[in-house]
């Protein structure tokens, strides 16, 4: 790992000496951001108020026909943020809701995961923490979902609205998919367990810290931040993320997951900012008079970063709920934008996700493949993840027999 975290007070006063003097005078440019930013906050007010869409919404059919506007390409690309409906038939999302259920119960899963401490601390420095998360990986839904033609479709869409090429290289293979297995969540009706905070994952202190991260964001630490293109690919396959559970270390374009039951507003369910540019004001922020000269606005190594009252309450009425969902529909956010799940979930159903991203091949998420299938083929949780190994001698958990030559060559288990 290139950040010594033994040094992490002088490192963060060194990266905020640097962008200070690159920058210059860093209370104006700060009252360029802040003002930039806060019309795009009242203008999604604004939307929520008038009940008009924030989230940009596409049918798959359109994805799959190539006839996606280039103004819905433009949305998506400014909000961060899409819901993709219909990539999978309503039917096929409740068949696999039930089977999901039905390996749980037959495996017992509730009943062994109260006498284990999963260890994870991922996101404890977060006001909200404990959504109803599964440490499940290789149930059958979730390889059927991860390795469907419809995804890997949708999937290339997304990759392909960022540049992936430039300065004469390939940032990343934006047709080729490297399966990043993570976990399911199922919320039942009147649970108040804590969501989640607002946050942002793929990295912490990395951000200000790591040198990959560094030239990803070099326009905002260089003082033109105006310049900074969020889907600008160049080296954000190279950064290295300090270990920790839950922390990612692949290289996402996208989170996402799939609705396997109806949910939306008031349902327990996600939460985005949807300005693919409130970035710009995390990296920034720190650097004001106001912030001690070793802190960066609360974050820290192995956590989520998180959204704080104190130095970025500009961002917050921005929060805005995920449309109304139905079984079968996607919902994607970039890997810089802020989101949070619902403290409370007053709705009357359950809200079950499969929680699957967009890993285009490159070395970074090769690598991690290499990690991973070992985990597959004996049943144990995926490398990024708390070390519960639930699955290890669940029955009818999926094997090599059970995947497509395309979840084969996604798994890393087959050449493309």
């Amino acid at each position: 790992m290139s950040i010594d975290v033994s040094r992490l007070p002088e490192l963060i006063r060194e990266k905020k000496r640097e962008t200070r003097a690159r920058i210059g005078d860093v209370e104006k440019v700060l009252a360029e951001v802040e003002a930039d930013l806060r019309a795009d906050v009242d203008e999604i007010a604004a939307l929520r108020a008038r009940g008009e869409a924030v989230i940009p919404e596409i049918d798959f059919a359109a994805v799959r026909a190539g006839q996606v506007s280039d103004a819905a390409k433009a949305a998506i690309r400014r909000r961060g943020t899409a819901v993709i409906r219909n990539v999978f038939p309503r039917s096929q999302a409740e068949s696999w809701n039930e089977e999901i259920g039905e390996y749980l119960a037959r495996n017992e899963y509730v009943k062994k995961a109260a006498t284990r401490d999963a260890g994870d601390r991922y996101f404890t420095s977060l006001k909200s923490s404990r959504p109803q998360i599964f440490g499940i990986y290789w149930s059958m839904p979730q390889m059927q979902a991860r390795q469907a033609a419809s995804m890997a479709e949708a999937r290339a869409f997304l990759n392909r609205l960022w540049r992936f090429e430039s300065g004469g290289r390939t940032h990343f293979d934006p047709d080729r998919e490297c399966t990043y297995a993570d976990r399911l969540r199922r919320r039942e009706p009147g649970d108040a367990s804590l969501g989640l905070s607002p946050h942002m994952d793929a990295g912490s202190v990395e951000r200000w810290l790591d040198p990959a991260y560094s030239e990803v964001y070099r326009e905002v630490f260089g003082g033109n931040w105006r310049a900074y293109d969020p889907f600008d690919g160049a080296f954000r396959a190279e950064t290295q993320e300090i270990p920790s559970p839950a922390v990612c270390s692949a290289f996402r374009t996208f989170q996402g997951w799939t609705a396997l039951t109806r949910q939306g507003p008031g349902d327990g369910t996600l939460q985005l900012l949807p300005i693919a540019r409130g970035i710009v004001y995390l990296l920034l922020r720190p650097m004001a008079r106001d912030v001690p000269e070793d802190d960066l606005c609360g974050a820290k190594p192995g956590r989520a970063l998180s959204l704080v009252e104190q130095w970025h309450a500009l961002l917050k009425p921005a929060i805005t709920p995920i449309p109304v969902v139905e079984p079968g529909d996607t919902v994607w956010w970039h890997s810089d934008i802020i989101h949070a799940v619902e403290d409370q979930h007053t709705g009357k159903g359950y809200s079950n996700v499969i929680y699957i991203g967009a890993a285009p091949y490159c070395a970074k998420n090769a690598a991690y493949l290499d990690r991973q299938k070992a985990a597959f083929l004996s049943g144990e949780s995926a490398p990024d993840f708390s070390v519960e190994n639930f699955e290890v001698d669940f029955e009818g958990r999926a094997t090599v027999a059970d995947l497509s030559d395309l979840g084969k060559k996604q798994m890393g288990l087959a050449a493309w």
